[in-house]
């Protein structure tokens, strides 16, 4: 686990760079289901929070030559965010299936996208080094930094503030970041609560090793859902989350897309793949019963998917 001492001081550390904001809880209308709404955040997703946590722990003269990560897309723009901040350049290794949304949101914040085949990324992912020309910085992991994950687990502090019994917590899990720093937060507080991961059925690495009892590949297919899953949960992630994930879900995509209209209609929120999975879990029952809070955690997708999307597709 990610200690609380920790999460308790991350907090403290992002409410004094003033950048964060701390987003609501809010009801889905007609459903005892609620809505952690990472998409209001200023880069529209959660990945801030980890992000600038991160760098504010790095030494100075580590982070003197620039920030570099590799990320689907907003982990980018939390680095860039942050780098921009501090006057640094930033450069992010892409897979070569991000959106556009998200790459353009780099760029306006000033980050370097370099774009990569997804196996050459994936490598990046799973060793943590980048071995590219050019590129140089200190490189912040986007999950298994364990700063990275003490900011994001100021999500879980958050949520117990506003809804103290939770029955479930639902996270889209992608590199496990997200997860092992909320479900780090709520365990230490409300160990009682079932932390429920969701990945799409396409990329249910989570789900793959959970049924096995370790790390296991799954089988990979692209999907819209591009910010949450992937192949293989990663080894040095695995002994972490293990212990605090009560179930894993996959979720078929159609039912994503569909989860995707229903927040756009009854609560007017946009949410990308990766930010409607824990809602589609939650309203197909698959979370089970209670108060069960979603972690909508992000916004970032293609104006054209998401018109695709509203007019009936699924995905």
């Amino acid at each position: 686990m990610i200690d609380l001492a920790d999460i308790e001081a991350a907090q403290a550390r992002l409410k004094a760079a003033g950048s964060v904001v701390r987003t609501p809880l809010v009801r889905l209308p007609g459903e005892e289901i609620y809505l952690k709404l990472e998409t209001l955040q200023p880069i529209n997703s959660f990945k801030i929070r980890g992000a600038i946590n991160a760098v504010m722990l790095a030494p100075p003269g580590d982070r003197a030559k620039g920030l570099v990560t590799a990320s689907a897309g907003n982990m980018a723009q939390g680095i860039a965010w942050a780098a921009r901040e501090l006057g640094i350049p930033a450069t992010i290794v892409v897979p070569d299936q991000a959106p556009q949304a998200k790459l353009s949101a780099i760029e306006r914040l000033g980050g370097r996208v370099l774009k990569v085949p997804y196996d050459q990324w994936w490598n990046i992912i799973v060793t943590g080094r980048v071995e590219a020309e050019g590129v140089e910085g200190q490189f912040v992991h986007p999950a298994a930094d364990r700063a990275v994950m003490a900011g994001n687990g100021t999500i879980g502090l958050e949520i117990l503030e506003d809804l103290p019994d939770p029955d479930a917590v639902v996270v889209p899990y992608g590199g496990g970041g997200l997860t092992g720093g909320i479900a780090s937060a709520i365990k230490a507080l409300r160990p009682r609560t079932r932390i429920i991961t969701a990945e799409p059925e396409t990329a249910a690495g989570m789900a793959a090793a959970f049924a096995a009892g370790q790390p296991a590949d799954a089988d990979y297919r692209p999907s819209f859902v591009d910010g949450a899953g992937g192949r293989r949960v990663l080894d040095s992630v695995w002994p972490l989350v293990q212990p605090l994930v009560d179930d894993a879900l996959a979720i078929p995509v159609a039912e994503v897309a569909a989860a995707v209209r229903t927040l756009a209609e009854r609560v007017r929120i946009i949410a990308e793949g990766a930010g409607a999975l824990a809602p589609a879990a939650a309203l197909s029952g698959r979370a089970g019963v209670g108060k069960v809070v979603c972690v909508v955690s992000g916004g970032n997708i293609n104006a054209s998917k998401l018109a695709e999307i509203l007019t009936g597709a699924d995905g």
